[in-house]
């Protein structure tokens, strides 16, 4: 079985419509994959950046963009902005997530381990940021990995000395708010440094939010806002998940890492911030749709659930085992994945992770079918964006010779719906309102 392809809205569009409930395993797959894209137009920036653009300044308009969405941020802002408005700038994305602006530089740099071409991007951005005066603007279009594609360390910190922590990071199963406050602190621009670069310019920041609570100095570690975690906080974090850097001591790097601006700071006198997309606006965009469209009960378990994956899936599959009528049962948020130090796991991100648990938790009981994927089209740092499964998922991965357990004990979840055909392929979508999760009880 070939993977789950969304390649192209409209035949999506086309071909998923449901009228009521989805009866047979084709229909339920399509409604699946239906919600899924809905929930990715919902935070499309094309539908959402304009209307929250503010009017030029007297001066220039510097636009800096980073994140998954950065490109297609600043495509939407440049398209609305006034043609005889001074207007330039950097939008910096993760490869291939690019998308091709008129005055608006395009840099595309790894993710989530940060690279030389980010860290050379962000160098020029800051520079840029720094030469604004108190006529100019600075526009901010902030979406999530930021964080990592913002990749301009302290003083004294090495570039490989970042990329290094940021690696232990991922690794520890610690949930975003955790890491970014570490990387705020080691960092020249995020935790409301970059605000700080731009005065005495103006700073509007319009972000799309990958976060739990969309809280502003979390989504890719707050540039340009208050960062209310500190030093202390930073050393504890570090402590907490036991931090390993493999050529370096961690408290040797943490020892140069330096307190961030915080909300009495002057550098916000003159800055203003506004979500334009959430995980909750587009968890509701298909929890209204799905209340006219379907035939059953629809349940809202909210778009900030997090924990870690296996667990998540636990409690969703006794939800779904409970359930005594058709019901649908949405999610968003972000799950976190622990991988134990010096193994040598395999494959497969989060969402994938969660529907392998609860595929094992289901035990093929019958009529449930699932879909876990994240909104940016990648699950993890594979090609991606999630899976599905269904009731005979653990039968027929048996027939193939798979250890459900086995592999998800080592985190190969990828590989698990790989040989199945049930991966979700979308390419990068261009927006990040994290993950979108929906479970199918057909009664």
């Amino acid at each position: 079985m070939a993977a789950l392809k969304l390649l192209r809205k409209q035949d999506v569009k086309e071909k998923c419509r449901v009228a009521a409930a989805p009866n047979n395993e084709q229909e339920i797959r399509a409604f699946l994959l239906d919600l899924f894209q809905r929930a990715v137009d919902a935070a499309a920036p094309e539908h959402c950046v304009a209307q929250h653009l503010p009017s030029p300044p007297a001066g220039r308009t510097l636009l800096i963009a980073a994140g998954k969405a950065a490109a297609s941020m600043a495509y939407a802002a440049e398209q609305a902005w006034p043609d005889d408005a001074l207007l330039s700038g950097i939008a910096l994305t993760r490869y291939g997530h690019g998308k091709t602006c008129e005055r608006i530089e395009v840099i595309e740099a790894s993710h989530p381990v940060p690279d030389n071409r980010g860290h050379e991007a962000a160098q020029r951005l800051l520079t840029q940021v720094e030469e604004l005066g108190a006529d100019d603007l600075l526009l901010f279009l902030v979406s999530g990995g930021g964080s990592s594609l913002l990749a301009l360390p302290a003083p004294g910190i090495s570039l490989e000395e970042k990329k290094a922590v940021n690696q232990a990071l991922l690794m520890s199963g610690a949930p975003i708010g955790e890491m970014n406050c570490v990387r705020k602190h080691l960092s020249s621009i995020k935790g409301g440094r970059l605000a700080k670069a731009a005065q005495p310019a103006q700073v509007v920041t319009l972000a799309i939010s990958d976060v739990p609570g969309d809280d502003p100095s979390t989504i890719a570690s707050g540039p340009t806002v208050p960062d209310p975690t500190t030093l202390d906080d930073m050393h504890g974090i570090a402590a907490k998940y036991q931090l390993i850097l493999p050529n370096s001591d961690i408290k040797n790097v943490l020892k140069k890492a330096t307190e961030t601006p915080k909300s009495s700071d002057s550098a916000f006198a003159s800055t203003s911030f506004a979500c334009v997309a959430t995980p909750s606006t587009s968890l509701d965009h298909v929890l209204a749709y799905a209340k006219t469209a379907l035939a059953g009960a629809v349940l809202s378990l909210g778009a900030d659930v997090e924990g870690e994956a296996s667990l998540v899936a636990k409690e969703h599959a006794k939800l779904a085992l409970e359930a005594d009528e058709p019901t649908l049962i949405l999610s968003g948020g972000e799950t976190t994945v622990t991988v134990a130090t010096g193994s040598s796991p395999g494959k497969g991100g989060r969402n994938c992770e969660y529907l392998l648990a609860l595929a094992i938790a289901l035990d093929g009981a019958a009529g449930i079918y699932a879909l876990a994927a994240d909104t940016d089209g990648i699950d993890g740092s594979e090609d991606n964006a999630g899976a599905i499964i269904a009731p005979d998922t653990l039968q027929r991965a048996k027939a193939l010779g798979l250890d459900a357990e086995a592999m998800l004990a080592r985190h190969d979840a990828y590989s698990f719906f790989e040989a199945l055909g049930d991966l979700i392929i979308t390419g990068p979508t261009l927006t990040n309102v994290n993950d979108f999760r929906a479970i199918w009880i057909s009664g």
